[in-house]
């Protein structure tokens, strides 16, 4: 399995990718995507020598620890709809929202998201700060 740290758009990614036989497995800030199949990749042939990925840097790359999710109790996850940029956060820990409030701006590709509240509560952790890179799925505000 090789690491690379590769940027895209000005956003920083720490991937690890596994190749065999033309199916990948990439992990992706933590995120693991499995059995991707790569186009114009040979199978394995015993008469074909093997040839090993050349890594974009030989330098050891510090993996990110996975963002906080948020436990059973703990209030309610809003998470991100799509991979994006945050743009803006609108709401501070403490504050009162009612569902329907609008919590943060994403940019997914090329559009500006609201996330909005889906219920009425505190905000009791902000987990995603402007400027962050994060994937879909990543906790980015939890509310109680």
């Amino acid at each position: 399995m090789k690491e690379y740290k590769i940027t895209i758009n000005g956003n920083e990614y720490v991937t690890s990718v596994n190749v065999e036989d033309g199916i990948a497995n990439v992990t992706v800030n933590g995120q693991e995507y499995k059995n991707i199949a790569i186009e114009g990749m040979v199978k394995k042939n015993k008469s074909m020598p093997r040839v090993a990925p050349r890594a974009v840097s030989e330098q050891p790359v510090a993996v990110a620890a996975p963002r906080p999710s948020a436990a059973a109790g703990d209030g309610t996850a809003i998470k991100s709809p799509l991979p994006g940029v945050i743009l803006d956060v609108f709401v501070k820990e403490g504050d009162a929202v009612k569902a329907g409030d609008r919590l943060m701006l994403l940019e997914a590709m090329k559009m500006e998201n609201n996330i909005e509240s889906d219920k009425d509560g505190v905000v009791k952790s902000i987990s995603a700060r402007k400027g962050d890179s994060v994937l879909e799925g990543d906790v980015l505000i939890t509310i109680s």
